[in-house]
């Protein structure tokens, strides 16, 4: 098995292609969508839920079939059609410096791609390396009802809180127990029941003395 090093990529302005318009196709154009890559989608057919991304001329489709010299220039290769020959073929006509994900091999691409539950800022991964993405999928399930959509709004708010605390802070032993007191269960409460006044007024007990009991 390969031991994959994890990372987070910065996509945004890279140029992407996915090969294929099926529905895999699409959920991979809609996430680097959402990561602000340049998508290029090269397949004779589109599926209907990306229809409109293409209409707001969010992607460039080729309503075409692959061909080798569809791939210069791109940075980033996802293969996502439904016949393995050509998902190989793409494989073999890109070059060492191109990352590329072959949905159904992984063992020819050079990354793949996690199960993902993002909450605003907050991006939980979960991967087998391969070997049971169901599994990736049931544990990302099982996660998303613990971190539920309420931390979107619980970390804009530790984000701002911590900003405040090192602008406001200038010795660095009390900034950082300032710093773990924001993770305290009652400052999520608070957000969850959407009291911002009694949390703002937590949080400016905080920042003149500490968290009361």
């Amino acid at each position: 098995m390969v031991n994959y090093y994890s990372a987070m990529l910065n996509l945004s302005g890279k140029k992407a292609v996915v090969i294929g318009g099926g529905a895999v196709a699409a959920r991979k154009i809609l996430t680097l969508l959402e990561a602000d890559a340049e998508v290029t989608v090269i397949s004779p057919e589109l599926h209907e839920s990306i229809r409109e991304v293409f209409l707001a001329k969010k992607i460039i489709w080729k309503q075409k079939r692959f061909e080798p010299d569809d791939l210069q220039d791109f940075f980033l290769i996802i293969a996502a059609t439904n016949q393995s020959a050509i998902n190989v073929q793409v494989y073999e006509s890109a070059n060492s410096q191109q990352l590329i994900n072959l949905v159904d091999r992984p063992d020819l691409s050079n990354f793949i791609v996690p199960a993902s539950l993002r909450r605003g800022a907050l991006t939980i991964s979960v991967s087998t390396s391969g070997a049971s993405p169901g599994l990736a999928r049931k544990i990302k399930q099982d996660l998303a009802k613990e971190y539920d959509e309420v931390y979107e709004e619980y970390l804009l708010f530790l984000e701002q809180s911590r900003k405040r605390v090192i602008e406001e802070v200038a010795d660095s032993t009390i900034r950082r127990q300032m710093l773990q007191g924001l993770l305290e269960p009652q400052f999520l409460e608070l957000t969850r029941q959407a009291n911002y006044k009694e949390r703002e007024a937590r949080l400016l007990q905080l920042l003149t003395g500490g968290i009361a009991p």
